[in-house]
This record gives structure tokens, sequence and C-alpha cells, in this order.
């Protein structure tokens, strides 16, 4: 990193004070590299600068400079002066025990080897150094410890800390934890460099991003409509909360919001953020269940439900989150019905959409609506793009979609113009296409190396799933599973983690009047439990982890 010259660091001097002006910048310099606030090779201001800010001689300035450099604090370079790149701090020990009267200054080690102190540059101004003055202590304290730097001529490349085999050997198999190392490529380091450059001198594409959103949503998904009429967001959080704040906004009360349960936390935890109630609905193969949804009527087997009606549903219909299920399209043709009868906003989190590799995607929900009243498509690219790029999408009923913007607009959005503007120019390129289609390759790839390792196992089984970029194995006993592939260096995650309230207990009901389906039943003290992995670490990870939980799993 460059760093400019004239470094404003916090140095100051006091003329009343009884020590010289030397050596008050003397002792502030090794006060600011004690605390860290100068680092190994940062820059000092030029004796010129400094002494013209703080209105001293520029001789002081080269003096106090001077000493600094004999103790091996600083080394000057090409006309600069900064900390000494390969300083190494030190604990005197020795002066922490004595009184401060008694405590040497901080000086360089002294090496074993009996050349270094002719070899070193600053070896004839160490006899010209100002004292330090002793400071004053509190009787019965201890003496502080004084950083001592440790200096060579010539030192070696610094050696990273040796770690530990186990923590080598780390694999982290997590969703989600994994970065996708594949999008380090010259296009897509290209698009970032040009849409930064572009944005600072206005030579932006002639179209947007919301141009090339709504063709994707178009050709991908199903979703005819224009760019003005699409929101950019900061993924589906971002788009979730903004949507669930106009909603309580327009209904004037906390929101009674229905959940898969097991579903995505993360979404859950936005309902509660925002002082909503969250409503866990349960799934089974096919996703969220219609028929357990609370309605305030007569239930059915005996039974009256009394609770009201959600005035939100959130859901993942293209690839329910964690278990992967797939809504047909009759069940999407009820769930739509359902909401228009009971006046429910449907929230659709378009997960992993982009990522089916076996059959083709079922159009998303907002392509069912062709009322444009019920439902909000969300979107991100985090599974393709990777999180820290931080781009999504929401597309909105037509009666709601002005106050949406209206809340963007009063609120700021979240979203860079430059990453906007890279995303553009990676879609424009046709690179975007490119690289989602090579990601759903690897995802496909690992999916299938993982059954082939972990398949014929007893007891233990890879939940299908038509694509996506995690995996669930279900297994006997989910904590033993995750305990002896720690143990073993692997990190993998919980099924009992995207259940609400208890986990394995389904936890709280929140009014919701639908009872246990036979997957949440499975997942009741006793019954079977899960492993979730996630796809994006690379190929070598995906199969050492596999071998290891093969292994483990395996065990009586």
């Amino acid at each position: 990193m460059r760093h400019v010259r004239d470094t404003d660091l916090p140095l100051a001097v006091d003329r009343t004070a009884s020590t010289g002006l030397g050596e008050q910048l003397v002792r502030q310099i090794r006060e600011l590299v004690a605390r860290g606030v100068l680092r190994p090779g940062d820059p000092l201001p030029s004796s010129r600068a400094l002494a013209a800010r703080l209105g001293i001689s520029r001789g002081t300035v080269t003096s106090a400079w001077d000493v600094l450099a004999g103790e091996g604090y600083l080394v000057a370079d090409r006309g600069a002066t900064r900390i000494t790149p390969h300083l190494e701090m030190r604990l005197d020990t020795a002066s922490g025990m004595r009184g401060a009267a008694d405590t040497p200054r901080a000086r360089p080690s002294v090496s074993a080897r009996g050349d270094d102190a002719a070899a070193s540059p600053h070896a004839a101004t160490r006899g010209a150094r100002i004292p330090a003055p002793a400071a004053s202590v509190r009787p019965g304290t201890q003496t502080p410890r004084v950083p001592v730097p440790t200096t060579s001529p010539a030192p070696p490349p610094p050696r990273p800390p040796r770690r530990s085999a186990a923590r080598s050997e780390l694999i982290d198999l997590r969703p989600g934890k994994s970065a996708i190392t594949s999008l380090d490529t010259p296009a897509w380091r290209g698009a970032w460099r040009d849409a930064a450059s572009g944005v600072a001198t206005g030579r932006t594409l002639r179209t947007d991003l919301r141009d090339h959103l709504a063709d994707y949503l178009r050709l991908n998904r199903g979703i005819v409509r224009s760019p003005e009429d699409i929101l950019v967001t900061a993924g589906v959080r971002d788009g979730l909360q903004l949507a669930l704040r106009v909603l309580g906004l327009a209904r004037g009360r906390r929101l009674r919001v229905a959940v898969e349960n097991p579903g995505y936390p993360a979404l859950r935890r936005v309902v509660r953020a925002l002082g909503h109630i969250a409503l866990p609905v349960g799934v089974d193969e096919h996703g969220l269940v219609p028929e357990q949804l609370p309605s305030g009527r007569w239930g059915g087997a005996g039974r009256w439900d009394v609770a009201p009606a959600p005035d939100a549903i959130v859901l993942t219909p293209g690839h329910q989150y964690p278990l992967g299920g797939t809504m047909p399209v009759t069940r999407r043709m009820e769930l739509l019905a359902w909401a228009r009868e009971h006046g429910a906003l449907v929230l659709e989190d378009d997960y992993d959409s982009e990522l089916r590799h076996s059959a083709q995607p079922l159009p998303a929900l907002g392509a069912l609506d062709t009322a444009r009243d019920t439902v909000v498509t969300l979107g991100s690219f985090a599974k393709v793009l990777g999180s820290s790029v931080g781009v999504g999408h929401l597309v909105a009923p037509d009666s709601l979609l002005p106050d949406l913007e209206r809340t963007r607009a009063e609120l700021g959005s979240p979203v860079s113009l430059i990453a906007q503007e890279a995303l553009a120019r990676f879609m424009d390129s046709g690179e975007f296409q490119r690289h989602t289609a090579r990601m759903r390759r690897s995802f496909r790839r690992r999916r299938s190396l993982l059954s082939d390792v972990l398949g014929d196992l007893p007891h233990v089984s890879v939940l299908p799933m038509a694509g996506g970029a995690h995996a669930v194995l279900a297994v006997p006993d989910e904590d033993v599973a995750i305990e002896r592939a720690r143990r073993r260096g692997v990190l993998v995650g919980a099924l009992a983690e995207y259940w609400t309230g208890q986990g394995r207990a389904g936890g709280e009901r929140g009014g919701a009047a639908a009872s246990s389906t036979e997957a949440e039943v499975d997942r009741k003290p006793g019954g079977r439990g899960g492993v979730v992995l996630g796809l994006t670490a690379p190929d070598r990870d995906v199969e050492r982890g596999a071998r290891v939980l093969r292994e483990v799993l395996g065990e009586p």
C-alpha cells in the first residue's frame, strides 16, 4: 500500500514542559509504536513538514529522528523516513520488574553475530541519544512492560507462524463459508476496474443493471416486467426487510408472517428483528404445505382453527432450503389462491434458481401471478458470485411498488453504484452466463462426488435435490456425526439449526394450528438427523471431506 509523505500523526509539543522538544517527539514515537498506531513500514512526516506544523526548528525534528534511528525504530530510504520495515516488538520483562527510575530505555537487542553493530547504518549516531526521563510511578504499582524493537541490518523475509497439523488440515464444508474462488477471473476483475473508472468519470454503460435484470428474469424465471419495475437490493434479506417494512406501515400493526419449518434461519431473524411474529409452517418433499396455514376457520378433523391468517408468507418454492424440495405447479396455484382469499402477500425467495442442474426450472411464483397483485420475488446472486458482492433484486405487485420505491429513496440504497455497474458489465459481456454455467457444472459434479462416496453407507442417504449449492445427508445421529467430523478436521452444518425454537422439538408454533409433518416427526428426539454440506468449497476439499465423512459415518 502506498503512503503519502505528509502523514498527519498525532504529535504535539509542550514548550512549558521540563523535557526538551526533541525528547518529547522521541517519547511520542515510541508510544505510538508500542500501541500499534505506527507499524513496520509506516512513513513518518518529513522533517520540514513536521517542523512547520509544530512551529519548531527542523533541526529539532532531525535530531529526534536520528535518536530513533539509532535505537532501531526508524530507517531512511529513498529520501523518506519510515518505521523499520522488519521491526519486531518484544517485551523487556526484566525492566518490568524494576522501578521506573531504574528502567532502561528501549533499545535494539544485540545479536549473537558480532558484525551486527558495525554493519548497522546508524551505528555512528548511537552515542548521540537524547536520554529518556524517569517516569513517575505510584508506590506499590508495577512498571508497565517496555516494548523493545529488535532489528537486523538485512533481515530475512518474515516467516508465517507455524500452524498445527490439525489447523492446517481443517476443511470447512459448512454452507456459505467457502469463497467462490472460480470468480477470480480476468473478466470479473476487468468488470470491476472498468466500473470504478466509469463511475468516476461518468462513462457508464448505456444500459444499466435493471435492464439486464429484466432480461434475466424474463428469460430465466418467466417474469415479464419492465426495468422500471425492478428494485436493486443488497440481497434477499435486504429486499425482505424493505417489503415487510412497507407492508407493516400499510397495515399499521405487527405482521403475522408464515415461514418454512425447517427453513432459512436468516429470513426468520429478519422477521423478528422488525418486530413481527414468525409463524412456522411445516414442509414436505414438495416444500411448504398450504394446508397447514392457519385460516381462522374450520380446520377439519373435528377442530376449529381460531388462529388468524398470516399477513405474509415467506418461502423458497424453487428449491426449498434446506431440504431441497421443489413445489409443483398445482401446489403453487393452490398457494396463490389461498393468499388472494386471505389477503396475504407471498414473498418468494427465488433461491438457487439459476443453479438447477437436473431438468428445467419451473417458472417463478411471480410468473404465475399474472394479476401482479400477490407475489414479491426476491433474488440475489450470492451463490454464484459470492456473498461479498451483495447485489440482488426485488419485483413487487403494482400496488406495492410506489411505496417500496419511496421507502428505498428515503432510506437510501445500500448497493454501491460501482457494484451495480460491475455486474451490469459482467452481464453485458456474456461472462455472467458463462460463469453461471461453470458453477452449475461444478455443483453437479460435487454432488455426484458426495453420492458416489457416501451413497452406499448403511443408515445414511444423500437427499435428492434438483440443484443448488448445498447437500443434506440424512444420518442416524447428527450430533455424534458432526462432533466426530470436527475431531477429524471437517466442519459441517447441523440440520437442527434450520428448525425454529428448539430444533428437534419443533419449537414455537406462534399460534399456527398446523400439525407436525412427517419430516418434523423425523426430527424429534430419537429420530434421524441431518448434516448440511456446502458445495462452494474446491473439489479437493469436498472430496477429502467426503472421505472423512465416510469413515466417520461408518463407525459404529
